[in-house]
């Protein structure tokens, strides 16, 4: 294709209806069909990026293999269309205004009075149109965040505006998702909020091409007319949006009311291919017709808010549905696991990952679940400080080091076997100065980790501060805690395993950032085979017990 084309999602009436998982369904979509196609989400908040945010904030923060701190969205983009993002594919208003202001202050702009038109709007531009003059991609698609009417958005729907006036009506549109209520007293679904968002966006100069819809009930005929009438939208371009058992569901029902068809037909693209999404249904049978379940518990301080580990719930989907399994996953507060509860909370389980995260709180609950795991062979997955914890628990427990803790949670500790790295002991920035991106790591054969990913050379998303500290290495491997993946250039251990224990893996990185729904993370996907054949072994020494 000579010429990228631009479709951009914004929503109205209410926030948190799914642009993300439209945009990835449609572009899943587009990809079956033969495209090329990638996503981008511009991000109304003046943080430079999400790294500093509070999962309670905005969920989880997500890594790409550049090292980008991005929207939670790109872990849907990665999961749907099995290619990687990059830090082109997220756009904060911090990222735009600190570039705008460092133009400023090289005097790019000439002397002249630096505005949000047409300074701003222009940074946003060209952000969006970066990807698409790289040649890589047919179809670009950019996920507006926030609803139409915040204050905070009105640049990034001015700079739409503009694009779609420069590009031309074939080489760009807008979807607008917007909400569909259904007032019980009345019995009927109300269109109004609907309208009043479209009115919205027109009074921002941009007329909405195809209306997604996200509804409880079916949309009628009279009503999808009553829409398309007062919204000046084509009838076929009313696209319902029900509510789905899973997200997986979603590009189906899309294909269903022809989402992707009226797109391309708008684009002035071809459209006779039918998409192939032989790969795509195969998954979802295995996910919806499992032949057994596990239970994990997911150890971690944010599990009020499931987003907080959105890529680790997405990655046992996927691992469950290779290995034909469902996952049962049951959220535990690190912060009130104490001696008197351990047993009621964890030992029902088949399988414990102590899950990512930051600071001091709930630290001891994530090493009483460790030590749980370890002295009761229950298989174990710790990531990142989850690993970490795992060296703190086993240079207690069984080293002997009983003040052992991290740097991060104990300056004063004697035995620091989780510390800082040293290039970073004099960086007082939080955001951007952790150890982010893809780094390579060489495995030891004889292990867990091997036998999952089958090679020696792998390279996995970090996002930390503080490491294994090799002061310790040798003690911790003579009293049985195994190295098993070291990066080939610093020498900084990666993993941890205890060789006599049925699993029990420890990894400084984020394997879950790499899961998708075509390539299930195979460290997930041994987890719970691990976890499969524990609780089968639970089962039957519960058989010969009755007996």
């Amino acid at each position: 294709m000579a010429n990228t084309k631009y479709v951009f999602v914004t929503g109205g009436v209410s926030s948190s209806l799914g642009k993300g998982i439209i945009a990835a369904s449609l572009a899943k979509l587009l990809q079956a069909r033969g495209y090329r196609v990638t996503i981008q989400k511009l991000d109304p908040y003046i943080n430079v990026d999400p790294g500093t945010l509070n999962p309670y904030e905005h969920g989880e923060c997500y890594v790409t293999d550049d090292g980008a701190e991005t929207d939670l969205d790109l872990g849907h983009y990665e999961r749907f269309l099995n290619t990687p993002t990059s830090q082109a594919n997220n756009v904060t208003t911090g990222r735009i205004y600190q570039s705008v202001i460092e133009k400023e202050r090289r005097g790019e702009f000439l002397g002249k009075t630096v505005q949000v038109v047409p300074h701003i709007t222009n940074e946003i531009k060209e952000r969006i149109q970066i990807l698409g003059k790289s040649g890589e991609y047919d179809i670009v698609i950019t996920e507006i965040g926030g609803t139409v009417g915040d204050i905070e958005s009105l640049p990034y729907i001015e700079a739409v505006r503009q694009l779609k006036w420069e590009l031309g009506d074939t080489n760009a549109l807008v979807i607008h998702l917007t909400l569909i209520p259904y007032l019980s007293a009345a019995g009927e679904l109300k269109t109004k909020p609907t309208q009043h968002s479209v009115k919205t966006l027109m009074e921002s100069g941009i007329k909405a091409d195809i209306l997604v819809c996200r509804t409880e009930h079916e949309l009628s005929d009279d009503l999808r007319r009553k829409l398309a009438l007062f919204c000046n939208v084509k009838k076929e371009a009313v696209i319902e949006s029900i509510d789905a058992s899973t997200i997986y569901d979603v590009p189906n029902l899309m294909l269903e009311e022809g989402l992707d068809t009226v797109v391309l037909r708008q684009l002035v693209l071809r459209d006779d291919d039918v998409p192939n999404l032989d790969s795509w249904n195969n998954f979802l049978d295995r996910h919806k017709n499992p032949k057994c379940q596990v239970t994990i518990g997911l150890i971690g301080k944010y599990v009020e808010l499931q987003d907080s580990y959105k890529s680790i719930l997405e990655a046992f989907i996927h691992a469950g549905a290779e290995n034909e399994v469902k996952v049962n996953v049951v959220s535990i507060h690190s912060e009130y696991i104490d001696k008197a509860t351990i047993d009621k909370k964890i030992a029902h389980l088949d399988g414990v990952l102590v899950a990512p995260g930051f600071g001091e709180r709930g630290i001891e609950g994530k090493i009483k679940a460790v030590q749980f795991a370890r002295e009761n062979k229950v298989p174990f997955f710790g990531i990142c400080l989850g690993m970490q914890m795992a060296v703190i628990e086993y240079s207690r427990n069984v080293l002997g080091l009983k003040e052992a803790c991290s740097a991060e949670v104990d300056k004063n500790t004697p035995y620091p076997v989780i510390d800082i790295m040293e290039e970073q002991k004099n960086i007082t920035d939080m955001g951007g100065t952790m150890r982010l991106g893809a780094w390579d790591c060489e495995l030891t054969e004889d292990s867990k980790v091997f036998e999952a990913y089958n090679k020696t050379l792998i390279a996995e998303r970090h996002r930390h501060r503080y490491e294994y500290n090799n002061t310790y290495k040798e003690q911790l491997e003579d009293a049985g805690l195994k190295t098993t993946g070291v990066n080939p250039k610093t020498g900084l251990v990666e993993i941890v395993e205890i060789p006599d224990h049925p699993w029990f893996v420890g990894v400084q990185y984020h394997p879950e950032y790499k899961s998708t729904v075509a390539k299930p993370h195979p460290l997930f996907i041994a987890f719970i085979q691990a976890a499969v054949a524990y609780s089968k072994n639970k089962k039957s020494v519960k058989v010969s017990q009755k007996k």
